[in-house]
């Protein structure tokens, strides 16, 4: 009896060429659905002429095989890459780079305010499957409590954390207590406080701060530009730390965001501001920045190499 020879099987239906143009499609708009890439494809006859019909399973699976998945979206307002916006971080690289260029040495201190709640806590967690991951916090969500803070190439300079936001006249005793500790070493240096332009830190107070203290100038980051202040990293490592502290159940909240902050190494410290300069190139030659910190904490695999490392 002689064997018939076999016929392989249901034929490909998508060519390469096809699985690439699906691809496109996803990458030009990250929030398409599979049914919406399905009525694309009917419906395109000259990228698709030959298929009639295709099911959603079949385009999740070619999507997988070109390493797209599911992920959170992330909401990026239109004016973060305008050009005005383009402009004001072209200005701040030169006058970065103008400063590191100047014979005087000098100590860029980068401040912000983060607040931390106690029904804060991670995420995302393990339990068996088909059981949720639960974990408990207090019935009533209180008050918040607000870090504020310094960091340099020195590490952690100050930080005081208060109840409430931070405003014009609270943030005055914390660059008085900022100055008292930097002038202790090199008092002759300039410093250039850099932070972002929240209203209060152009109030008439604060202005009228850095006018009385000689060797203290204020810089401030471009608008929709945190990825240039190495601090954001600071702070989203320090709430990791906060919770791993489970403060609700086992400690104070204040006392868990003053040990939080003694975890942080200078070396960390350091590696963030340098990677804030590896933005500085893409700043002067006016490219779009999409994701703001995100793009630090999850670069883009092709820029993923920083350079002053």
């Amino acid at each position: 009896m002689i064997r018939r020879p076999t016929g392989g099987g249901r034929q490909r239906l998508f060519t390469e060429q096809q699985e690439l143009a699906l691809v496109d499609m996803v990458r030009a708009n990250t929030a398409i659905r599979l049914h919406q890439l399905q009525s694309h494809i009917i419906a395109d006859r000259q990228s698709f002429g030959n298929i009639n019909t295709v099911c959603i399973t079949t385009i999740g699976r070619i999507l997988t095989k070109h390493h797209i998945t599911m992920k959170q979206l992330y909401r990026v307002p239109f004016q973060r890459n305008n050009a005005r916006v383009k402009e004001l971080r072209r200005e701040y690289v030169q006058r970065m780079l103008a400063m590191d260029g100047a014979a005087q040495p000098h100590e860029c201190i980068y401040i912000d305010e983060a607040g931390f709640n106690l029904t804060k806590n991670r995420r995302r967690g393990r339990n068996l499957i088909g059981r949720r991951a639960i974990v408990h916090v207090p019935v009533h969500r209180g008050g918040n409590i607000t870090l504020c803070a310094a960091i340099s190439l020195q590490g952690l300079l100050h930080r005081h954390a208060k109840l409430g936001p931070y405003n014009s006249q609270e943030i005055l005793p914390f660059l008085d207590g900022l100055h008292d500790i930097v002038i202790q070493n090199r008092p002759e240096q300039a410093r250039f406080a850099v932070w972002d332009n929240v209203s209060f830190h152009r109030a008439a107070l604060v202005q009228d701060w850095f006018t009385h203290h000689e060797g203290f100038e204020v810089v401030y980051l471009p608008p929709y530009s945190p990825f240039l202040n190495p601090i954001e990293e600071f702070f989203s490592a320090w709430r990791w730390r906060v919770y791993d502290r489970q403060p609700h159940a086992r400690m104070p909240l204040s006392q868990a965001m003053e040990q939080a902050c003694g975890d942080i190494e200078i070396r960390s410290i350091q590696g963030w501001i340098r990677h804030t300069r590896g933005f500085f190139p893409r700043c002067l030659a006016g490219e779009d920045i999409a994701c703001d910190v995100d793009e630090v904490l999850w670069p883009d695999p092709d820029r993923r190499q920083d350079p002053y490392m």
